[in-house]
């Protein structure tokens, strides 16, 4: 493969999924898919609702008929459209999503009373940031956990870059605050 990028390759890959190209669409879910379940996972918090999720927003993928230079920011607005007005459907609403990257602790130590730690340490971020306002959880998840920039949030939230910053600051704000007693986790 070449040194584009997965954004680059993505626009060829669905007009050759268009064709009929079954070894595109391997490559379009490899690059996206797991990415895509774990972001509509942390709307939807059921994982059968997020895969289906993600078929559906494939299928919307499929049907447009240009595809957008930014590809990536553009398929994240669509699948938080898609599970939005899913959770709007169901009258549900939105959990409050957690970071889903790891703790500080090594993730090469095996230990169960390691892995117990590990697991509490999540569960208390987790819980730190379900406590956030809505907006503010949702650019830290979308900025930590799926390693977004500033511009690619602000492009799929529909809201200017400047606002993207405040919310993330704020929110960080307000971490750092609520952990001040736990020193693990204000490292």
């Amino acid at each position: 493969m070449s040194s584009e990028s997965p954004d680059d390759l993505t626009p060829s890959l669905v007009i050759r999924l268009r064709q009929g190209d079954e070894e595109a669409g391997a490559l379009l879910q490899r690059l996206h898919g797991p990415a895509l379940l774990r972001f509509c996972r942390g709307y939807l918090n059921n994982e059968a609702d997020a895969r289906d999720a993600v078929q559906e927003i494939f299928l919307q993928v499929l049907k447009v008929s240009v595809i957008p230079d930014r590809f990536r920011p553009w398929l994240y607005m669509v699948a938080r459209n898609h599970c939005l007005k899913l959770l709007r459907t169901r009258r549900r609403k939105p959990p409050p999503a957690g970071l889903p990257t790891g703790s500080q602790l090594p993730q090469d130590a095996t230990g169960q009373l390691t892995r117990m730690a590990r697991a509490e340490l999540q569960e208390k971020i987790s819980r730190l940031v379900a406590d956030l306002p809505e907006a503010q959880s949702e650019v830290l998840r979308l900025r930590y956990g799926e390693n977004l920039s500033r511009e690619d949030i602000a492009e799929i939230l529909q809201i200017p870059a400047s606002l993207v910053k405040t919310r993330l600051f704020e929110a960080m704000k307000k971490l750092r605050g609520q952990t001040e007693d736990e020193p693990h986790l204000s490292d």
